[in-house]
């Protein structure tokens, strides 16, 4: 999971593991917490596609 810059640090994109547009400011989560959050909208890297790994495409 990808969060942004600051107070809060909202969630702004998931990644799949070893993803190479993650940046620092990424943690690892579980499968059941990736699909929760691109449930709720946040969106999935367009590069790993973790939504197809996952298949939620």
């Amino acid at each position: 999971m990808e969060r942004g810059i600051g107070v809060g640090r909202l969630p702004v994109r998931v990644h799949a593991g070893g993803c190479w547009d993650s940046r620092k400011r990424c943690t690892a989560i579980s499968n059941d917490e990736a699909r929760r959050a691109l449930a709720e909208g946040v969106p999935a890297c367009p590069h790993c596609r973790p939504d197809a790994a996952l298949g939620l495409e």
